[in-house]
């Protein structure tokens, strides 16, 4: 692509860079810069998301087991269910928003994968905590039945089996949990090329 002086686009340390201070004044030349730099930087998303994850680590809460050993268990679990891949990895991510906020984690975890995994996927992250709710909301003066709103819900047997056979049984320390190193490749591929924006 070549671009104008008028647009004075520039590379700045092997990074192209456009001009525009407001989107405004931008032109579609300099989004499809944009646009090619994000895909060619893609890679760094997968990185990210790794270290989100390995900072889960941090997280107890008063769980018998962290949140990463948590969600390694719970992707564990799923892989060994003989879950595609999309799944095992949302699996693995299900709770990352914990980095950041323990209430609002499943919408945090689902706009994390949305652009990368199909919706049923994304809908059974989303609504996990409804659905998990059938094994402790009762503690807490909680309708333990939320998950039968979603019944008629395309993905309800995903949600279902995800919380039930999957996420509420891994809290065990002395489960065989597999490295976060063993699901990387699935992480990289995951997040290597969006499906949507």
């Amino acid at each position: 692509m070549h671009l104008s002086a008028d647009d004075a686009d520039r590379r700045d340390n092997g990074v192209m860079t456009t001009s525009f201070t407001s989107m405004d004044t931008s032109t579609a030349e300099q989004w499809g810069v944009i646009g090619a730099e994000t895909m060619a930087n893609q890679g760094r998303v997968a990185e990210r998301v790794l270290a989100m994850l390995e900072s889960l680590s941090e997280v107890v809460d008063g769980f018998s087991v962290d949140q990463l050993t948590h969600s390694l268990q719970t992707a564990t679990r799923a892989e060994r269910a003989g879950a595609d891949d999309e799944v095992v990895v949302a699996s693995l991510c299900h709770d990352i928003g914990k980095a950041v906020s323990v209430p609002n984690h499943p919408r945090i975890a689902a706009e994390i994968l949305r652009p990368y995994v199909r919706a049923e996927v994304t809908e059974a992250i989303l609504y996990h905590q409804d659905f998990q709710g059938r094994h402790y909301f009762h503690h807490f003066d909680m309708d333990p039945n939320l998950r039968d709103d979603y019944r008629e819900m395309p993905w309800f047997d995903l949600a279902e089996r995800f919380a039930d056979e999957w996420d509420q049984t891994s809290f065990d320390p002395d489960y065989p949990t597999e490295p976060l190193s063993h699901f990387e490749p699935k992480v990289r591929a995951v997040f290597s090329t969006p499906h949507s924006l």
